[in-house]
Parts: structure tokens; C-alpha cells; sequence
């Protein structure tokens, strides 16, 4: 038998081997630089163009440098690899891997879980080291011109890469509980107490036992609160953000705030307008960002400080010994590579310096040396005003691109999800035609067309990308206003002065709507017909309800003025649904079933919509979606739909049409201003019921509204579990009448 012919060619192995590692290098490189660059965005955007990208480059890029170092290590046993000067050069490279294995400073994880692997980076950093010492050790001889070059770049590859495995340390769940967690408290020595009272009175003296109360030795680290006089500028901002934000890492492992830290945050943020305060928690958060995500616990230290320059220091001796050496048997093409690296290696730790020198943790430790520097303080508060989301109006267009891009510490904006607006366009196109067209060309194409769309929604569902689909094509985004942000902190804010009562705070925490009903339209006559919309309805089923019926609202032909609260109100409700449906992951403690509630509903208003040809493919106007909800409301809802339908279905498509007749007995004023407080209500019951875990794993997607929330709450003190003063007694043992042998009073504290 003739034997079969090999499926790759001579030519193409040639290839292969001659340019396998060259292109691997070249690839580490490339990665690194666009992660240096472009893994700040992370918490600046949601785009799904831009961070899938960083995923790929972030996984691509350990890969890449691993298996080069192995290809450099396989090269050393290869009797066929060329030149000893060759061999020496390939050696020179294998720290330039370990130092891409360190990663640059912008990117440590992408997620909360790959912190939890530590253990596996350091074994990696372990593996990895052996074998470029290996591969050192291979070409350790006088003959080797690199010999003094590739041992200094040794110093900068260990620091890099122990920097990343140190990170991944710190900002594990088990490191945070280590460092947070208060020391523990055994409190006063109550068997020597015991003794010495069980002595006395065994001796029959005669003792008076005396309890003061004392403060907890916790109380005494409330160290940083606004003084009557004192000036909130940025510096002010963010030396306060970061304080806090060293308390606020407690909450990442479910920890609540004592009564005195509670306290002190109550007391700073009282004292802040709404835009200061928004600083402050987009400050805050940006600090809790870099230290789960970057190295910028190992980096902003002392140490941190010192193993950054000693490194620097290092790259730079080596390419100075690299320029100076006779390259007399180096391939050019190799020397190009190498001249790469360490141009590469020099400007990458270059950029990393200025981010270094512009980040927010650089101007909160200066501040605390300059503050006596006119010159200094003015520079850093010009530049954090470049930061911040609501700066001046007069900001020319380049400067405010600039900002977006480099400077915002959040991607500004709030996502929508309309429910109308999806049901509208999910439903298709109804096609009228007349009679003559209905085996002609017209007919055809529309069939074709609405095949073509069948079979791309099976596709689609089958690999699992209806949802991403949804989210690309349905999810709508606009600019935070201020305005609005100014609403929600207002609302919270009236709410902390009541929290002190540890009842009231409960139920402020546990409302989803009904608080607000209950405290202000008490006396309204549909007051009882409302509040059935609360009793025995679950999280989801109200935002559900809610949406639809405040879209009903905002789009019928009554909308009357509303003011700024029916804006309010539609942004909000909106915000709502999309958290619910497109962010399962922050929902789940709270969604219930709600995506089988809204798949229901959706359903339900695809065949109400279809049969009064209402569907549509492209993006609607507002006429459209008012035409619509007039058709809804157009529908008569003498008998419960519950009483019809069952309760198989979870549909409440006709429920909020119910609710939203309702809403539109009140006065156009009172109307919105109760829509626009429930959506507050429900916001904040979701930011204070998700998981702080999941509050941390959005920042790496631009961040959203809901964490800002989170913490505002937090920082008010509106929680259900308010702790108590804490009191740590003083017991005094007195003796009436004293013998000389106790000339002094005992005590125990």
C-alpha cells in the first residue's frame, strides 16, 4: 500500500518553526500594551465591544507568554536551534515573558472569582521561574555577551510577577476578612473579677460594687468628620473617600457598619450638597475598583514605591548594556524583536508611572504633605474637577472627549429597557396586502424576509445569544442627570433622619413602594384600591406592574405637565426593567421568577398587539407607543384578569392596566410625585438587597446607578441590621472601710 502523504507540509513546518516563537513574542507584547491601555476603560464603558475584547486579551495574554517560555525552554535541548549567540538571545527573552506574566498594572482579574486563584498564580509564578532559570542556566558561560542584561531583567520579571500574585492575594474574600475583621474582643477579666470578689466577700468586708459605662475602644477610630468651618472642595472629596472607603471594603464580605462608623459616615454626608456626595461615592468606588481589580494595594506603598523604581531602573541598565554590546551573529530580524521588548518594557512602565501619578490614591497621600502648598493644592483641585461627572457647561467638545475617555471614574449613564417599545418590535411587522399582490412579488419577498427572521432567532437561541441579541439591540442608554440624582439623594436623605429607630428602619428598608403610599396619599380615596397592588406581591411582579402602568401613563394623550417628576419617573422605571431582566446576576436575591413573569407578559401583549396590527421592526416614535397604550386601555377590565385567565399564566400585562387607570384618578401633579417615589422606593430596596458581591462585579462593566445607591445608603445609615452604642463597663470593687493592707480601690476595665 502506498503510504498516505502528510497532511502538512515540509514548507509549512519550516515556517512554523522558524517563525513560532518570534510571532508568540510579538503577540505577549501586543496584548500588554493594549491592556495597559485599554483595561481602565472597563469602568468607564458597558459596551459590549469593548469589554469582551479586554476578556479575550486578558486570557489570550497569559497563555501566549506561557507558551512561549515553553517553546524558549524546548529550544535549549535542540541541537539544531543555530548560532550560541542565537541560543543567548532567546535566552534574554525568557524574563521579558515573566515580566508580560506579571501583567500590567491596569488588569489583575476580570472577575471577583479569579482573585480566589491566587494559590494557582503562585504556583504558575513558581513553574514559570524554574524554567526560565533553566533556560538561563543553559546559556551560563563567559562567552554569553547577555549574560549581565538578562540577570538584571530577572529583578523586574520577580517583582512583577509577585505584584500579581500579591494582588490576587489581597483581594481575595479570605485576605478581606482577615484585614477587616475587628480584633477580637474578650472584654474585662471576669474570672480574676470573680475571684477577687469571691475572696473579699469570703473575708467578710464589707464591698460596694460600682458599674460606670465607658466607650468601646472601636470609638475611638472615628478620626475623620467635617468641622463647621471646613471648606468641601475635591481634595476634600476624595482625602474623605478614601478614608471611608477602608470601612466600605467591609461591606464586600457582608460585614455592616458599627454604630460608630455609622455615625461618623451620617455626620460627613450630612454636611455634603447631592453633587459633592455623588463624588464621593464615584470617588469611593473607584478606590474599591483598583483594589479588587489592579495592583494598586501592592503598588501605593512604600515598598510598592521602591520595587517600582528599582525595576525601572533595572530595564533600563539593560537596554543601555543591549545597545553598547556587539551584535555581530544576531539575526536582524531578532534584534528588531529584542529592541521591541525593551522599548515595549520601558514605555509600558512608563505609562503605568503616570497613571500612577494621576490616580486618586497619589492626590489623597500628597494631600497630606502639601496642604500647605498653594501651588500644589490649586494644580490637584483643577485637575479633579476635570473629573468630575457634572463639571462646568462651558467645557469645550476636545476636553470633555478627553475626559470621558481617560478621566471619568464611571461610564455616566443610565441604561433603559422598555417594555412597550421590546413587545412592539419582538411582535414583527404586520404586512397588509391588497388582493392582487398576494401570490405576486410583494407577497414573496415579505415571506422570505420573515423566513430568513425565523430561522435567525433559532440560531440564535440555539447557541444561547438571544439574550446578549436583546441587550445589543433593546437596551437604551443616556446621560446620568444631575437633576435626577439630586432627586434620589433628597429622598434618601429624609428617609436617614428617621433610621435612628431601629423599627423604622426595618421598614424603610423592607418597603418596596408601600412606605410612601402609606405616609402621603393616605387620605386619598384610591388609597385602598393602590395598596392591594402591595399586599402578597412579590419584588418582581411589582416592578413589572409598575413599569407598565407608569409607561401607560407617561404615554397616554393625558399626560398633562408632570414636571421634572414624570421624567423621573420613565427614566427610572425603565432603569428598573433593566436591571430585572438584562442583570439576572445582580437581581437574583430579589428577581424571584421574574423572568418567566416577563416572558409571560411579553407573550400576552405580542398577541394583543399582532391582531390590532400594531407590530413594527424598527425603532418606534413616541406616537407609536402612545397608540399602543391607548389600545391597552381601550380594553375593558371590569373582571380581574386572575378570573378569566387563572393563574397558570404569570402575565400582568392587563393588571397594570388596571393600576395605571387607577394612578390616573389622582391630580397630574400628585400623580407623578407618587410614581416617581415608588421607583425611588424600589431602587433602593433592590441596591440594599442584592449582594454586596454582586454590587463589586459591576464596576468592572462601567458601574451602575443601583451601586451608587448601595452606598449612598450605607453611608446614611439606612439598613435593617442598625447597631446599637457599644458599651464596654468599668466595674469597680469599693470596701467601705479599708484596712491597710487595701490602700487602693480595684478595678477592672
Amino acid at each position: 500500500m502506498a503510504s498516505l502523504a502528510a497532511p502538512i507540509s515540509n514548507k509549512v513546518k519550516k515556517i512554523w518553526d522558524d517563525w513560532n516563537l518570534r510571532s508568540f513574542i510579538i503577540l505577549s507584547l501586543s496584548l500588554q500594551t493594549f491592556l495597559i491601555l485599554f483595561a481602565p476603560l472597563r469602568k468607564r464603558t458597558s459596551s459590549k465591544w469593548l469589554i469582551v475584547p479586554i476578556w479575550l486579551a486578558y486570557l489570550l495574554a497569559d497563555w501566549s507568554a506561557n507558551f512561549a517560555i515553553g517553546l524558549i525552554a524546548s529550544s535549549q535541548t535542540n541541537t539544531d536551534q543555530g548560532s550560541p549567540e542565537n541560543g543567548n538571545l532567546l535566552a534574554f527573552w525568557a524574563p521579558f515573558l515573566l515580566l508580560h506574566l506579571g501583567g500590567p498594572d491596569t488588569i489583575i482579574a476580570i472577575a471577583m472569582e479569579d482573585n480566589a486563584l491566587w494559590p494557582r498564580h503562585l504556583l504558575g509564578l513558581i513553574f514559570q521561574v524554574v524554567a526560565a532559570a533553566y533556560v538561563f542556566g543553559m546559556q551560563f558561560s563567559n562567552q554569553n555577551k547577555l549574560l549581565w542584561p538578562t540577570l538584571l531583567l530577572f529583578v523586574p520579571a520577580l517583582v512583577k510577577y509577585g505584584e500579581r500574585t500579591r494582588a490576587l492575594y489581597l483581594a481575595s474574600l479570605e485576605s478581606l476578612k482577615e484585614t477587616i475583621l475587628a480584633v477580637p474582643e474578650p472584654g474585662p477579666d471576669y474570672a480574676k473579677y470573680m475571684d477577687e470578689y469571691s475572696s473579699r466577700k469570703a473575708a467578710h468586708l464589707p464591698i460596694k460594687i460600682e458599674i460606670e459605662e465607658g466607650r468601646s475602644s472601636d470609638s475611638k477610630n472615628v478620626t475623620y468628620r467635617l468641622g463647621e468651618g471646613d471648606v468641601i472642595d475635591n481634595i476634600t472629596l476624595v482625602e474623605g473617600a478614601h478614608h471611608l472607603f477602608q470601612i466600605s471594603m467591609g461591606l464586600i464580605i457582608d460585614l455592616v457598619f458599627d454604630y460608630h462608623q455609622r455615625k461618623e459616615s451620617r455626620a460627613y454626608f450630612i454636611k455634603l450638597e447631592s453633587g459633592d456626595a455623588f463624588t464621593s461615592i464615584a470617588t469611593e468606588l473607584n478606590f474599591m475598583y483598583e483594589a479588587l481589580y489592579t495592583k494598586a494595594y501592592v503598588v501605593h506603598s512604600k515598598r510598592g514605591y521602591l520595587l517600582r523604581a528599582t525595576s525601572f531602573i533595572a530595564v533600563c541598565i539593560a537596554f543601555v548594556f543591549f545597545y553598547r554590546i556587539e551584535k555581530h551573529g544576531f539575526h536582524s530580524f531578532d534584534v528588531g524583536i529584542t529592541y521591541s521588548l525593551l522599548f515595549g518594557a520601558i514605555a509600558l512602565d512608563s505609562v503605568a508611572l503616570s497613571m500612577l501619578i494621576l490616580s486618586d490614591w497619589t492626590i489623597a497621600i500628597v494631600y497630606k504633605f502639601c496642604k500647605k502648598s498653594r501651588a500644589v493644592t490649586d494644580l490637584m483641585k483643577k485637575y479633579l474637577e476635570f473629573k468630575r461627572s457634572w463639571g462646568p457647561t462651558t467645557t469645550p467638545k476636545c476636553l470633555e472627549r478627553t475626559r470621558k475617555i481617560l478621566f471619568r471614574r464611571w461610564c455616566e449613564s443610565i441604561s433603559g429597557f422598555s417594555f412597550i417599545d421590546y413587545s412592539l418590535r419582538e411582535c414583527g411587522r404586520s404586512v397588509r396586502l391588497r388582493p392582487g399582490d398576494r401570490f405576486g412579488l410583494v407577497y414573496l419577498y415579505h415571506r422570505f424576509i420573515r423566513f430568513l427572521g425565523h430561522r435567525y432567532l433559532q440560531i440564535i437561541r440555539f447557541f444561547g445569544l438571544k439574550y446578549l441579541r436583546d441587550e445589543m439591540k433593546y437596551r437604551s442608554s443616556k446621560r446620568l442627570e444631575e437633576i435626577l440624582w439630586k432627586f434620589i439623594f433628597e429622598e434618601l436623605e429624609s428617609k436617614s433622619e428617621v433610621v435612628d429607630d431601629p423599627k423604622i428602619g426595618r421598614e424603610i428598608c423592607s418597603s418596596q413602594g408601600d412606605w410612601v403610599l402609606l405616609k402621603k396619599y393616605e387620605k386619598h380615596p384610591e388609597y385602598k384600591n393602590l395598596l392591594a397592588c402591595f399586599v402578597d406581591v412579590t419584588y418582581d411582579r411589582r416592578v413589572l406592574l409598575w413599569h407598565i402602568a407608569t409607561e401607560i401613563c407617561y404615554y397616554s394623550v393625558d399626560t398633562g405637565t408632570g414636571g421634572d417628576n414624570r421624567k423621573y419617573s420613565k427614566t427610572l422605571s425603565d432603569y428598573m426593567l433593566y436591571l430585572l431582566i438584562m442583570q439576572p446576576a445582580l437581581m437574583s436575591s430579589v428577581a424571584g421568577i421574574g423572568q418567566k413573569r416577563f416572558r409571560d407578559t411579553v407573550a400576552e401583549a405580542n398577541k394583543f398587539f399582532k391582531k390590532r396590527g400594531l407590530g413594527s421592526d424598527v425603532k418606534l416614535g413616541e406616537g407609536k407607543l402612545r397608540e399602543a397604550c391607548c389600545k391597552l386601555l381601550d380594553v375593558d377590565t371590569g373582571v380581574k384578569p386572575v378570573d378569566v385567565k387563572g393563574n397558570r399564566s404569570k402575565s400582568v400585562l392587563f393588571d397594570a392596566c388596571i393600576l395605571a387607570r387607577q394612578l390616573m384618578k389622582f391630580e397630574d401633579k400628585k400623580k407623578w410625585e407618587l410614581i416617581s417615589s415608588v421607583w425611588v422606593e424600589l431602587l433602593s430596596y433592590a441596591a440594599s438587597h442584592c449582594r454586596a458581591h454582586s454590587h463589586a462585579q459591576l464596576l468592572t462593566k462601567g458601574g451602575e446607578l443601583v451601586t451608587f445607591v448601595w452606598l449612598l445608603m450605607a453611608r446614611f445609615g439606612i439598613e435593617e441590621d442598625i447597631q446599637v452604642l457599644e458599651v464596654q463597663a468599668r466595674v469597680k470593687l469599693i470596701m467601705n472601710k479599708q484596712p491597710d493592707d487595701f490602700k487602693n480601690n480595684w478595678r477592672t476595665d
